[in-house]
């Protein structure tokens, strides 16, 4: 097995390197990584964004947003957590997840932390959940990641996904408290995130003889970089999954109310239509048209209006508060 070192908490970067070792650093070893992000949250490769994240909180609390390459559902992490990658070359096999798996639980041990396999993707510990995973392949590798509930902000965790009301969030709270658990509440002596992450990789590596580190050359982490950037920190990779839906918002504001309608498809507003009891010096066909083709996030709305001269066109209403409310 070969680990390497990443300082790095950017998610993009870190995934560049997942994309890097898969595809163009090939070893015949298993490439073990374990590494932790700022506020994050991780979209599987096949879910609406829209559907799935409270977007104004996320934006509020400077939450970073990728699009993983594999299935499963939206993870949230921040610096109280870890992750943990495997990239190994694709044998041809099933997926088969408790392979690796195993070398966590085996490390979790040593620290009498009895964590145990649910038979999907999931680690529990008496029953509650602390780890969810995925795998997928690419080119002629297979990557299994996995998170790992440490000292994560749960109320966080909940608030960033997709609650309207305030009475729901407080019993998803609970409900989610119920259901996970953060491994730090299970240690028999309090220790720090970053000796939790010392305690797990000396566990693993003393596990396989030929254990080995690798470190990345400058000329590999700008390649790693590119990579990021190309495949993970843009928005086409982020909005471009998403599936087409409709939306129906209804704002009042100090020059009035206005109703939007929008069909969106991969995070693009194909088809708009305004109405209300707004003043403006535009008919109402201009108006929708100004929203055709912008990404349906607050900045892009923003840029977009402005930059389509709706400013200053609807009595008492600016393209800000528009796209404050509909973002």
């Amino acid at each position: 097995m070969i680990y390497i070192e990443l300082d790095s908490t950017n998610v993009y970067e870190n995934f560049g390197l997942e994309y890097y070792l898969a595809t163009e650093k090939l070893f015949e070893e298993t490439v073990f990584l374990f590494w932790r992000t700022t506020p994050t949250l991780m979209l599987g490769r096949y879910q609406n964004l829209m559907e799935e994240i409270n977007l104004p909180y996320v934006r509020e609390k400077g939450i970073r947003l990728v699009r993983r390459m594999s299935g499963g559902g939206t993870i949230y992490t921040d610096l109280g957590g870890w992750q943990f990658s495997f990239i190994d070359r694709d044998r041809g096999e099933e997926i088969d997840f408790r392979g690796y798996l195993s070398p966590i639980l085996n490390a979790l041990e040593k620290l009498s932390v009895h964590g145990e396999f649910n038979g999907r993707n999931d680690l529990c510990i008496a029953g509650r959940k602390f780890s969810g995973n995925a795998q997928y392949r690419l080119g002629k590798s297979i990557v299994h990641h996995g998170s790992l509930l440490f000292d994560t902000d749960i109320e966080q965790m909940v608030a960033s996904t997709k609650v309207d009301e305030c009475k729901i969030r407080s019993k998803s709270i609970q409900s989610v408290r119920e259901r996970v658990c953060n491994i730090s509440e299970h240690l028999q002596e309090k220790i720090s995130p970053e000796v939790f992450k010392r305690k797990m990789i000396e566990a693993i590596m003393a596990a396989d003889s030929k254990s080995r580190e690798y470190k990345l050359e400058s000329s590999e982490r700008e390649r790693v970089s590119e990579l990021a950037r190309e495949h993970f920190e843009n928005k086409e990779k982020l909005y471009g999954k998403n599936p087409k839906f409709s939306i129906e918002k209804t704002g009042r504001f100090p020059g009035g109310k206005m109703q939007f309608s929008f069909e969106v498809k991969e995070g693009r507003i194909q088809e708009a239509a305004v109405s209300g009891d707004f003043f403006s010096t535009l008919d109402e066909k201009e108006i929708a048209e100004a929203f055709i083709g912008l990404y349906f996030d607050k900045d892009s709305l923003y840029e977009g209006l402005k930059s389509r001269n709706l400013e200053g066109k609807i009595y008492r209403i600016s393209a800000e508060e528009i796209a404050e409310f509909l973002g």
